[in-house]
C-alpha cells in the first residue's frame, strides 16, 4: 500500500514538470516490484511527455479578433507630393555617380526599392499597403514601356513615381498605394 502512495506522488511530480510517467516502466527492468498484487510483462506503462509536443502551450492565448470598422475611404490622401519627394532624394543619392553593369544595377534596384519603402512606412500613412518598384537600365538611346495591371479603385488608390537620368543609366522609381479596407 506504501508503494502505492509513492507511485502516485511521483506521478504528480512528474506531471507537474511536463511529462506523465509510470514508475512501473523504468522499474521493470531492474526487476523491482512496485504494486501489492505484483506486475507481468504486459503491465509496463509508456512515457508521454508533454514539453516534447509542439502544439502544447500552457500560456496559449486565442488571437484577438477586432470588430470591422466598415470604413471604406480613408480618412486623409495618400501624400503623393511627398513621396515623389522620397523618391527623388534616394534615387539622386544612390545612382548619382554609378556607372551601368549589369550586377551592380540588379543589387542596386533591391537597396534602393528597400529605403524607399522603408522611408515611405515611417511616415506612418493608415491603412494604405505600400509597394515599390524600382527598375534600372542602360541608358543607350532606346524606348522602355513599362507596364502593370492590378485591382484598382480609382477613388482610394493612388501612386507616384518619378525619373532618374544620369550620363550612363536611368531609373524608375514608383511607389504604389493601394488603400486597405
Amino acid at each position: 500500500m506504501t508503494s502505492d502512495v509513492a507511485r502516485d506522488k511521483a506521478a504528480r511530480l512528474l506531471k507537474k514538470q511536463g511529462s506523465m510517467s509510470s514508475l512501473a516502466s523504468s522499474d521493470v527492468h531492474r526487476g523491482k516490484n512496485l504494486g501489492s498484487r505484483g506486475w507481468t510483462d504486459n503491465c509496463s506503462m509508456s512515457t508521454v511527455s508533454f514539453t516534447d509536443d509542439p502544439g502544447h502551450d500552457d500560456h496559449y492565448r486565442p488571437p484577438v479578433k477586432y470588430e470591422n470598422s466598415y470604413q471604406t475611404t480613408p480618412n486623409q490622401k495618400f501624400p503623393t507630393a511627398k513621396i515623389r519627394y522620397i523618391i527623388s532624394d534616394v534615387l539622386e543619392s544612390c545612382l548619382r555617380h554609378e556607372k551601368y553593369e549589369p550586377e551592380l544595377c540588379r543589387q542596386l534596384s533591391k537597396t534602393t526599392s528597400e529605403i524607399i519603402k522603408t522611408r515611405v512606412r515611417e511616415m506612418n500613412i493608415p491603412r494604405f499597403k505600400i509597394i515599390c518598384l524600382v527598375h534600372i537600365g542602360q541608358l543607350n538611346n532606346q524606348g522602355l514601356r513599362i507596364g502593370s495591371r492590378c485591382l484598382w479603385d480609382s477613388t482610394c488608390d493612388t501612386f507616384s513615381s518619378y525619373e532618374f537620368r544620369n550620363n550612363k543609366l536611368f531609373a524608375i522609381g514608383s511607389v504604389y498605394g493601394v488603400y486597405f479596407e
